[in-house]
């Protein structure tokens, strides 16, 4: 990947309201994502110019080292919540015995109860909650869905639970040990082509997110299947190349002071990561969440983007109640280190609207807060240069029908 060349240019004055307001909006930004911790694509290019995972990981968190967690950790993903779930693959679900080449469901019955049912939707027997679907020679369990309705299909490690939800419906839930969690994860975060030693900075990221994001079980699972949480997509997800990277980083998590630390990425920095604070206001500060100087991201398709040209009228009708009279601009009034913007105003005939850059972003459908805009002439900041295969580690036992076996978390 190519250095970013230079030091960003200071915004000129494309157009100014006391010359008269253009009749063209234009945007152009760098980045994709929120900008805070790793950025994924320049992970893989200081892989690409000899940097380690540790001295990735140390770089984007400050002040932070290795450290380890149990990898004998249970996670629980919920991966659907229809009235029935079917499912196959299984040789026991409570104490029955099942054949593993039919298909079964699971709904909720009274008193906080499961029922298991046959293909034919005939009940077979009625559990307790959670009802557990396990495949005695520690094959995945298939849980099916129909195309298109927003369940979460496919095979998965571990062993499925059943429990009623709020609404009467099922929840199917996979607990599956962390390490074949994040093998299902980071082919999905990251691209498995990518050096191993980025791949493996994405498999201690995801595995240290996940331990300190997930919930208590108290509501029967801990994390979502998807950007909620991290896309997971079970053995469907898995590459030999990202299996690799857990194998090789198994348990490895980053910390500060001792304590694992919630290790935020995403996908393109622009050339400079941002401040948790300022990304969210209202967060506080955390002195390993520190914009950093990204100096290979510019491999990725987003590390510069734009124009976004529109019409005044268009600008307007994507800002809506924002605009007070008829819109003039947008002037940025405090940005971040990278320099993301934080706060801004909104400006029009009728006066003035204060907003936060993530406001923008949504409003105008932008991938990132990292934004420079011609009108008026206010924004004094800089603006981005326009130059344009083994398997996972073995998984826990699935737990006695008596109890549920504790994860270990921060």
């Amino acid at each position: 990947m190519r250095r970013i060349a230079s030091a960003l240019a200071l915004a000129g004055l494309l157009t100014t309201a006391s010359t008269g307001a253009a009749s063209a909006f234009t945007i152009r930004g760098a980045g994709f994502g929120h900008g805070v911790g790793m950025s994924q694509y320049g992970a893989a290019g200081f892989a690409e110019h000899g940097w380690t995972h540790e001295q990735i990981l140390t770089h984007y968190f400050t002040g932070t080292e290795i450290g380890h967690a149990d990898t004998d950790t249970v996670v629980r993903v919920l991966l659907q919540s229809p009235q029935t779930a079917t499912f196959t693959g299984a040789t026991n679900a409570g104490t029955k015995k099942l054949d593993p080449g039919r298909t079964y469901g699971a709904r909720a019955a009274s008193g906080g109860r499961v029922d298991l049912l046959d293909a034919d939707g005939r009940v077979l027997a009625t559990f307790d909650a959670p009802l557990r679907a396990t495949n005695g020679a520690d094959d995945p369990v298939k849980l099916l869905g129909t195309a298109g309705n927003g369940v979460r299909d496919g095979a998965y490690r571990g062993w499925l639970e059943f429990r009623p939800g709020a609404m009467g419906e099922v929840l199917a839930v996979n607990a599956v040990g962390l390490e074949q969690y994040v093998a299902g994860v980071i082919a999905n975060e990251a691209i498995p082509s990518w050096p191993m030693e980025a791949l493996e900075s994405q498999a201690v990221a995801s595995r240290g997110y996940a331990l300190t994001t997930r919930k208590t079980e108290s509501r029967g699972w801990d994390l979502y299947p998807d950007t909620r949480s991290q896309v997971y997509r079970g053995v469907t997800g898995e590459n030999p190349n990202t299996n690799r990277a857990v194998n090789s980083t198994a348990g490895e998590v980053v910390t500060y002071q001792g304590d694992p630390i919630t290790t935020f990425y995403f996908s393109t920095s622009g050339g400079r990561t941002e401040n948790i604070e300022n990304a969210w206001p209202g967060s506080p500060p955390q002195p390993y969440l520190v914009g950093v100087d990204d100096p290979y991201d510019d491999g990725s398709p987003y590390h510069r983007w734009g124009p976004i040209r529109l019409s005044k009228a268009q600008a307007a009708g994507k800002l809506g109640g924002l605009v007070k009279g008829s819109f003039v601009g947008v002037k940025v009034t405090k940005r971040g280190v990278s320099p993301r913007v934080v706060k801004a105003v909104v400006i029009g005939t009728g006066g003035r609207t204060t907003v936060t850059g993530a406001t923008l972003k949504a409003r105008f459908g932008l991938r990132d807060t990292w934004m420079t805009f011609n009108a008026p002439s206010a924004d004094v900041g800089p603006q981005p240069s326009q130059d344009p295969a083994t398997a996972p580690l073995p998984g826990p036992d699935p737990p006695s029908s008596g109890g549920s076996k504790a994860g270990v978390s921060r």
